[in-house]
């Protein structure tokens, strides 16, 4: 066998593949005597099959599958041996392989086309600069959650009239149209000029009302319409509304029972420990947030300052016969570049991960598991309920039900990525700038892709 790299520049390489009959032979002649054995063929014993029949019968299958099993493994070993960094998977010369007679050659040649990356540098020094948004916890916020938690832990009471304050559930449809959403209006969300027509109303009343006009945000619009945020956006036009409950939340007296029922019996004692807790809580969501968009502002970074050479042309004809008609050139035309920068990040974290020698093990990734499970089942009290039956639920877990393993690729992928990031954040320089949250949800919007 004679496997070969042909460079045809940078970013594009063809390998070729020489067999001769001695390269193939000895596995065809073993496939034939295993098929002998256990052939069943009318007017022959089982086992006892002469070869030359299987040959004739089953010859050339047979040796088109060894053929292809030997050309695609010793493509996959030279690729990996050579240490050539490749994007996609090599694609064969199609037109070159039809044209092979596989009744009557003996030698056969093999072409597949790569997409190559050269080596390249990530700088992970302080000339590397990104932007931090933390976000400042201000008094506003606290009392805007303080008057959440007592709505939503307060004692609710169902008036036979809306009044203002209260909160409306029924069926909402877009007049004209049959269809109809199960729907959630407070009150208090209603614009000012609007609430009139909401205040009065009975169980089975409907009231008409402009959409656009009528609701003080998006996220109002889509509690009314029961669709995202994001939909709400778009939403226009006249809907009716039928009422079925009206429900009125008095709101709950600060006092132990409160503070019990919103962060655990006994976890704060008084009014003081429990506004530090609030406080630190929201401090920890917008952590989480702010950690998020840096992120992605890493990326972003990254993506733009590394010099990376793709290989375009390939990728994308690559794209398009692997996808069996789902990517058309309009679909490329749209989608190839963030498709391209997505490429670019995974071979940045990857060079990262290589040259700082990040590994995750499996005893990690199971940790990480059993930390998720007891976070998601009630916190350490049901892990030592739970004891040493935790790892058998963990390893059923990461197994999952089909066995391939796919929540245990998940983990692993999010810790190593977690480990990449911490090298970068403690390589660069990350400029601090505290915002209010609604300076960030604005720089937030701005990253979304």
């Amino acid at each position: 066998m004679n496997i070969t790299l042909d460079k045809q520049s940078a970013t594009d390489g063809l390998i070729k593949v020489i067999l001769t009959e001695s390269d193939y032979q000895p596995k065809v002649e073993e496939k034939v005597k295993d098929f002998a054995r256990k052939a069943n063929i009318k007017g022959f014993r089982q086992g006892k099959v002469p070869s030359g029949v299987i040959k004739k019968m089953y010859g050339k299958s047979i040796l088109v599958e060894e053929v292809n099993h030997l050309v695609s493994h010793s493509v996959s070993d030279y690729i990996r041996d050579q240490k050539l960094r490749i994007l996609g998977d090599p694609m064969p010369n199609q037109e070159k392989a039809y044209t092979i007679d596989w009744d009557s050659q003996k030698d056969f040649e093999f072409e597949f086309q790569i997409g190559l990356v050269e080596d390249f540098s990530v700088d992970l020094s302080k000339k590397a600069k990104v932007k931090s948004h933390p976000i400042e916890v201000d008094q506003t916020v606290i009392d805007e959650t303080l008057t959440d938690l007592k709505n939503r832990f307060g004692n609710v009471t169902y008036p036979e009239v809306s009044e203002a304050g209260n909160n409306l559930f029924g069926e909402i449809s877009l007049v004209g149209q049959e269809d109809k959403k199960s729907s959630y209006i407070a009150i208090e969300k209603v614009s000012k000029k609007e609430q009139k027509k909401f205040i009065g109303l009975k169980k089975e009343d409907v009231v008409e009302f402009d959409i656009e006009k009528t609701f003080v945000d998006a996220a109002a619009i889509g509690q009314a319409l029961n669709i995202s945020e994001e939909e709400a956006k778009q939403a226009k036009g006249t809907y009716s509304f039928k009422v079925t409950t009206i429900s009125q939340t008095e709101p709950a007296t600060v006092n132990q029972e409160f503070f019990d029922k919103v962060f655990g019996k006994d976890v704060v004692k008084d009014e003081t420990e429990f506004l530090e807790k609030v406080k630190s809580t929201i401090g920890e969501n917008y952590n989480r947030e702010s950690d998020h968009l840096l992120s992605h502002e890493i990326q972003h970074y990254y993506v733009d300052n590394t010099k990376i050479s793709m290989p375009e042309t390939f990728l994308k004809n690559w794209l398009k016969n692997s996808s069996n008609g789902q990517v058309t050139d309009d679909i490329l035309e749209k989608e190839f570049n963030a498709y391209k920068d997505s490429l670019k990040w995974d071979l940045i974290k990857n060079k990262i991960a290589e040259e700082k020698e990040i590994k995750v093990e499996g005893d990690e990734v199971r940790e990480k598991a059993k930390q998720q499970i007891v976070e998601q089942f009630g916190g350490a009290a049901i892990a030592a309920q739970l004891g040493d039956k935790l790892n058998d639920i963990a390893n059923n877990f990461l197994s999952g039900q089909d066995g391939k393993g796919e929540n245990f690729m998940k983990i692993y992928n999010q810790l190593r990525e977690e480990k990449i990031m911490k090298v970068i954040k403690d390589s660069i320089t990350i400029d601090e700038k505290k915002v209010t949250l609604d300076e960030f949800k604005k720089i937030a919007e701005g990253h979304r892709h």
